[in-house]
C-alpha cells in the first residue's frame, strides 16, 4: 500500500473514526441545567416555536445548520458507489463548512437511485435545518432534483457540484480574461464535459456577460449542435448553429478551454490551435486534461488553472460554498438565487487583485502571490474570504427580496479568529 494511501486512510481512522462530531453548546453540568436542557424546561421553546414557527431560530441550532445530502451517484472522480461511500466526502464537506465559515453541518446519505424518493426524504427533513447542500448526485437527475427541493423548501437548497464550482471558475475566467486582454463578451469559449457542473459552469459564465453563441460544448459523442440527435434538454441549452463536430474544430482559434471531463482529453497539438493568450481550466481530478509541465511547454502565453492544489490557480469550490451559506443563513434567505451567485463571483474575483497578507503566504508556503498569471483566484487560507464574500451574498439576498432579516449587529456574525 503507498504512504499517501495509508496516509488518507490513517487521517480518517485515528484518533478516532471519521472527521466531524458533536459538541454542546451550553450547560449541562448539574441537575438544574439538564432539567432545562430536556424535561421539563425544553416544553417553553417547544410551545413558542408550535406557535410561532419562526423561533425555531431563536431557540434551536436550525439557524446555523447545514445538511449534506448525497446518494452517492456522482462521487467525485469516483462515480456511481453508492450511498454509504460516499459519506467521508460528505463529512469532509461538513469539516470545510465548519473550519471555514463556523456553519455547523451534518451529513445525510440517501440510499435510492430513485428521483421522487430522494426529494420526499429530504423535503420531509428540510425543515430541521437553516439550509441544504446536495452533493455527488449524477446528471441529469441532479437538475431535477434540485429544481423540486428549491420549490418545496423555504430554505436554501443549492447543489455544490453545479453552483460551488460555476462560481469559482466564473471568477478565475474573468480575471485570467481580462489579464490576457480578452473581453467576455467576444470570448470563445470550449467547454469539454456536459455534466451537472459544466452546464452551471457555462450558464453562470453566459450570466456575466459571455454570449452563449461563442460557447461550444461537447460531450462524448462531440460538439453538441443544433439538430443532433439524442440531446437532453439540458445539453440542448448550449446547442451551437455551428459546422463543427469535434474538439479539434472547437478548439481552433478558441479563446479558453474548460474541462470538466477526464484525463488528458487535450492535446499539445490542439492547445496550440487556440487563439493567442489562451486560459485553459483544466479541472478534470486528480488528473487534469492537459499536464501543466506539457501545457506550458506548449505555449508560453498560457493561463492555466486546475482543481489540484499542487498547481497554481486551483479551482476549489471551498472558496465558494462555506462563505455563500454564512451569507444566506446570516439573513435567512429562503434560496440562493442567481444574483447571490453573481455577488459571489464579483467578491472572489476582486479579493484575487488585492495585496496578499504574509499569513497566507506563510499558509501557503511561498515568498508571494500577486495578481497575475500565476494568481488569478484566492488562496482558500485567505481568511478576507469570510467577510468579503459573505456580506456580498447577504447584500445581494436583501437587496433581492429573498431575505428575511437584515444584517445581524456586528455583521459578519464571525470572524475568521473566531473558527
Amino acid at each position: 500500500m503507498s504512504d499517501k494511501k495509508q496516509a488518507a486512510l490513517d487521517y480518517h481512522a485515528f484518533p478516532k473514526p471519521g472527521k466531524v462530531g458533536l459538541a454542546l453548546t451550553t450547560a449541562s453540568a448539574t441537575q438544574d441545567d439538564l432539567a432545562l436542557a430536556y424535561s421539563p424546561g425544553v416544553a417553553e421553546p417547544v410551545r413558542a416555536i408550535a406557535e410561532n414557527p419562526e423561533d425555531a431560530y431563536k431557540y434551536t441550532a436550525k439557524g446555523n445548520l447545514v445538511a449534506v445530502i448525497s446518494n452517492g451517484t456522482a462521487i467525485l472522480g469516483l462515480g456511481n458507489l453508492g450511498a454509504l461511500a460516499s459519506k467521508p466526502v460528505m463529512e469532509g464537506k461538513s469539516l470545510l463548512f465548519k473550519r471555514f465559515a463556523g456553519v455547523d453541518s451534518i451529513d445525510i446519505e440517501v440510499d435510492t437511485e430513485d428521483q421522487d424518493e430522494f426529494i420526499r426524504t429530504v423535503k420531509n427533513i428540510a425543515s430541521t435545518f437553516g439550509g441544504i447542500n446536495l452533493e455527488d448526485i449524477k446528471a441529469p437527475e441532479c437538475f431535477e432534483i434540485e429544481k423540486q427541493l428549491i420549490e418545496a423548501c423555504d430554505i436554501p437548497v443549492f447543489h455544490d457540484d453545479q453552483h460551488g464550482t460555476a462560481i469559482v471558475t466564473a471568477a478565475g475566467m474573468l480575471n485570467a480574461l481580462e489579464i490576457q486582454g480578452k473581453t467576455v463578451a467576444d470570448a470563445k469559449i470550449v467547454c469539454l464535459g456536459a455534466g451537472a457542473a459544466a452546464i452551471a459552469c457555462m450558464r453562470l459564465l453566459v450570466s456575466v456577460g459571455v454570449q452563449t453563441d461563442n460557447i461550444r460544448m461537447l460531450d462524448r459523442k462531440g460538439v453538441i449542435y443544433k439538430g443532433r440527435d439524442g440531446v437532453n434538454q439540458y445539453k440542448a441549452e448550449f446547442a451551437s448553429d455551428t459546422t463543427d463536430r469535434t474538439l479539434a474544430d472547437a478548439c481552433k482559434d478558441a479563446d479558453a478551454f474548460v474541462g470538466l471531463s477526464g484525463p488528458n482529453l487535450l492535446s499539445a497539438e490542439l492547445l496550440a490551435s487556440m487563439a493567442p493568450n489562451p486560459v485553459v481550466f483544466a479541472c478534470s481530478n486528480p488528473d487534469p486534461e492537459i499536464a501543466p509541465a506539457l501545457a506550458r511547454s506548449t505555449r508560453d502565453d498560457l493561463i492555466m488553472a486546475t482543481g489540484r492544489s499542487d498547481f497554481p490557480n486551483q479551482v476549489n469550490n471551498v472558496l465558494g460554498f462555506p462563505f455563500i451559506f454564512r451569507g444566506a443563513l446570516d439573513v435567512r434567505a429562503t434560496a440562493i438565487n442567481e444574483e447571490m451567485k453573481i455577488a459571489a463571483v464579483h467578491a472572489i474575483k476582486d479579493l484575487a487583485k488585492q495585496e496578499v497578507p504574509q499569513v497566507v503566504l506563510e499558509a501557503c508556503n511561498v515568498d508571494s502571490l500577486s495578481y497575475g498569471r500565476d494568481y488569478i483566484i484566492p488562496k482558500p487560507m485567505d481568511s478576507r474570504l469570510l467577510g468579503l464574500v459573505s456580506a456580498a451574498v447577504a447584500q445581494a439576498a436583501i437587496d433581492t427580496g429573498v431575505a428575511q432579516t437584515g444584517y445581524p449587529a456586528n455583521y459578519p456574525l464571525l470572524s475568521a479568529d473566531d473558527i
